[in-house]
């Protein structure tokens, strides 16, 4: 579950289960909103374990991602459980740092076919190990202002049809009522680049490695978001800024690309005044995408790994603490776990979503995403092909030469 970067930025260490006569504890470590998931569990984990408490330990974001890489390094300090979301997730994999589930006494392996295809594949290595366990999954959506679309007199078919398509309803929504389809062109060249990943293709990397910024699939993602930027279809600002949630509020921006996830930060503080006005789409071109997701895993230097690999599987594998989360308002979660995903609470409507059962249309897209491993090198290669694109947006810079240079770019970063 991607994680709202300005969610607030605050450490806390709750006891939530006391002893204190007791030497004994687990340690669990997450970011805000997964937090929220752990505590849901906790009943249960008391029932089991009342002689047991539970310290969880929530730092925000990036802090906490920061935080956890330099613990795993140490030789000390190490907490018994660890969340990870899916953009660190490749680096973690990769440092060694992370018990191998697959080994024993985990056996990890036999849970495969019970999670989204492609989310148990990220924590996967190309050797079999497993390095952590789905919480939860973000398939790509559009998310659009049915009320704006239908006074431009555009319908979701206009949007999702192709890729054209969604750039003729840009300009169509433009030219009748002077409104922005998305915030910034980058959003565009993220849609394209996640959507058209095929199985087994990494986002920016192959399975050998190699950089794939100079491939096809690339040079179309910048292609459109070149179009976007010089037909003024963009807002040109940033996302999570404060002014792209003010624009959200107002409706002068119509449509977002994001993770399933996305609905809960949009109806909880994005837009929440917007209710009724939104619908979930499909990605366009009929195309599914990975966008986000939570795991956990054990570090190889907790103290306490046969609790941890417990209270990880009451985490992800109990249908009952899954479907928790996904009902709690606060999270609204994405079940990685697929007997969750079949209840049908799935089916139900969406207020916010002017009653569309949009669960229903992420549950078939989670469970026909094609799995993209990750690379530990994936945020690097980000950082470059976003200064790459930006070449291009603000100095017209040729695609095949900003995207050539990218790539030498990221060889040069990734050998130092």
């Amino acid at each position: 579950m991607k994680r709202c970067l300005q969610a607030p930025i605050a450490a806390c260490a709750l006891a939530l289960l006391s002893s204190a006569a007791l030497a004994q504890n687990l340690t669990v470590a997450v970011f805000p909103k997964l937090d929220e998931a752990v505590k849901l569990a906790l009943p249960v984990w008391q029932q089991r374990h009342p002689d047991i408490p539970v310290r969880l330990v929530t730092l925000g974001y990036a802090d906490h991602h920061n935080r956890l890489a330099t613990q795993l390094a140490g030789s000390t300090g190490a907490p018994d459980v660890v969340g990870i979301e899916s953009t660190y997730l490749g680096r973690f994999k990769a440092a060694g740092v992370l018990e191998n589930l697959a080994m024993t006494p985990y056996h990890a392996n036999r849970l495969e076919a019970q999670f989204v295809h492609y989310a148990y594949t990220q924590a996967t290595a190309r050797n079999g190990a497993v390095y952590a366990l789905p919480a939860d999954v973000g398939p790509g959506t559009l998310f659009y202002r049915k009320d704006l679309f239908d006074k431009a007199g555009i319908n979701e078919a206009d949007l999702t049809g192709s890729w054209a398509s969604l750039l003729d309803a840009g300009r169509k929504l433009k030219a009748r009522s002077g409104l922005y389809l998305l915030a910034n062109a980058h959003d565009m060249k993220n849609l394209y680049l996640r959507a058209a990943a095929e199985e087994g293709e990494g986002l920016y990397f192959d399975q050998a490695g190699r950089p794939l910024v100079e491939s096809p699939r690339f040079v179309r993602a910048f292609e459109l978001a070149r179009t976007v930027r010089r037909e003024g279809l963009d807002a040109k600002i940033s996302p999570w800024t404060n002014e792209w949630a003010a624009m959200l509020r107002s409706g002068k921006i119509a449509a977002v690309g994001s993770g399933s996830w996305f609905a809960g930060q949009l109806s909880s503080w994005v837009a929440p005044d917007t209710a009724g006005k939104w619908r979930a789409a499909q990605l366009p071109a009929h195309r599914f995408a990975a966008w986000g997701g939570s795991f956990y895993a054990i570090p190889k230097r907790a103290a306490n790994k046969a609790l941890a690999w417990e209270f990880i599987q009451l985490l992800t594998t109990d249908p009952k603490t899954q479907l928790a989360t996904m009902r709690a308002p606060a999270l609204q979660a994405l079940p990685a776990l697929v007997t969750a995903l079949r209840d049908p609470y799935v089916d139900t409507p969406m207020p916010f979503f002017g009653g569309q059962p949009a669960r229903q249309l992420w549950r078939h897209a989670a469970l026909a995403t094609p799995a993209s491993p990750l690379d530990r090198n994936d945020p690097v290669a980000e950082e470059l092909v976003n200064a790459a694109l930006d070449a291009v947006l603000f100095k017209d810079k040729d695609i095949r030469a900003a995207l050539r240079d990218a790539r030498t770019q990221i060889e040069q970063r990734i050998r130092r």
